[in-house]
């Protein structure tokens, strides 16, 4: 995995988790990666630089003397946690449908089933797919535990 800081045209940073390059360059071509301020899918990797933890010694300084990182910080922990409530939400309110979620969308969409709230996993391919039918959906964001 891999976590960008992304940009978008109207200059909005956030940042987002990627497998890798490819998958990055893939989703931002499909119009799939949007700033979450102001949902524009004009998207650009950021300016980033290495992630060095300093020595435990060093970080409580930092923290201390930066109190710009211990806010940033914080928010970050508090978006987190509001994915965290989004994700128990979704799990408690649709069914899981795995990888069979573009097929079970469209029956929905097209009235072969009735309709309810799902939750699964589709391709690239199949997401393009969906959205060139007019299906809505919305990516669930992953978190960092799906990772491990």
């Amino acid at each position: 995995m891999i976590r960008y800081s992304l940009q978008c045209h109207n200059n909005h940073t956030f940042e987002a988790w990627f497998s890798n390059s490819a998958d990055f360059d893939k989703q931002v071509k499909l119009n799939l990666v949007s700033c979450p301020q102001c949902n524009s899918t004009r998207i650009a990797k950021a300016l980033m630089a290495p992630n060095i933890q300093p020595s435990r010694s060093k970080s409580k300084e930092m923290a201390i003397a930066n109190p710009e990182a211990t806010a940033e910080a914080q928010k970050r922990r508090e978006l987190l946690a509001l994915l965290r409530r989004l994700r128990a939400e979704v799990e408690k309110n649709a069914e899981y449908v795995g990888p069979r979620f573009a097929e079970e969308a469209r029956k929905m969409h097209y009235d072969e089933v009735e309709k309810r709230g799902i939750y699964g996993e589709a391709t690239l391919e199949e997401a393009r797919e969906l959205h060139e039918e007019g299906i809505e959906f919305y990516p669930l964001p992953r978190l960092p535990e799906d990772h491990n």
